[in-house]
């Protein structure tokens, strides 16, 4: 039986254990430790581009368009797809370089904010 068959001999459906449903940090940002976009930091706000939802994304980068249809701070992004921050600031970097986000630098970050941010990372 092939391990990466989801199905038992019988044809019947098999539940898959999420260790093996795992990917990877380097797959999801092919090898890339270093985002193409400078100056992404935690409270960073990142927001979805008008149409971007129509953009032929697959996985982690089409949950990060999907969340970013409000405004999130980078910190949240990562917590809501449940990443690194790295991996997080890597995918970011790649949709504001094609467009589909744009990220907005607060001047001074309010306290609701802070803590909002302080919450996700703990969640982390």
């Amino acid at each position: 039986m092939n391990p990466d068959d989801s199905h038992d001999r019988d044809g019947q459906q098999q539940e898959v254990p999420d260790d093996q449903l795992f990917v990877r940090p380097f797959i999801m940002t092919g090898g890339r430790v270093r985002s193409v976009q400078d100056g992404l930091r935690l409270e960073t706000l990142v927001t979805a581009a008008p149409g971007s939802l129509f953009a032929p994304l697959e996985f982690e980068r089409r949950r990060i368009v999907t969340l970013c249809q409000t405004p999130q701070s980078v910190a949240e992004v990562a917590a809501g797809i449940a990443v690194p921050l790295g991996v997080a600031k890597v995918l970011i970097g790649d949709l504001v370089a094609a467009d589909l986000l744009a990220c907005h630098q607060p001047k001074e970050m309010s306290l609701s904010v802070m803590e909002r941010i302080r919450d996700h990372v703990r969640a982390l």
